[in-house]
């Protein structure tokens, strides 16, 4: 992918499409889901020293996103089940976006 992808306009069609109308989340889950974005957005313009809205979705690789998960356990006193919460609100950002990322899939694509 040549071009990198702000993270602002994923997760406005993560919430309001994906979560809100073709999931039908709770309230309560959707402000799980929020809440555990939100920290991994701030974790991550922490770490990499940029404003969250400068973050792109490259900004959010394998590393980072396990580091968040430590630090959730280690330094936020979480349980496993609280980071394993915190994890499947983040797959299912990824799925969304892999799902909805598709420059390459035009025909004339090889």
């Amino acid at each position: 992918m040549s071009e990198h992808l702000l993270l602002a306009p994923l997760l406005e069609s993560y919430f309001r499409r994906r979560l809100t109308k073709q999931r039908n989340a709770t309230p309560a889950t959707v402000a799980s889901y929020r809440d555990a974005l939100r920290m991994l957005i701030l974790f991550a313009a922490a770490r990499l020293r940029r404003k969250p809205a400068a973050l792109t979705l490259e900004d959010l690789d394998r590393d980072l996103v396990l580091a968040f998960l430590d630090e959730l356990e280690e330094k936020r006193n979480n349980s496993v089940a609280t980071r394993n919460a915190r994890l499947a609100a983040i797959r299912s950002f990824f799925h969304h976006v892999a799902a909805a990322d598709r420059p390459s899939a035009s025909p004339n694509a090889c």
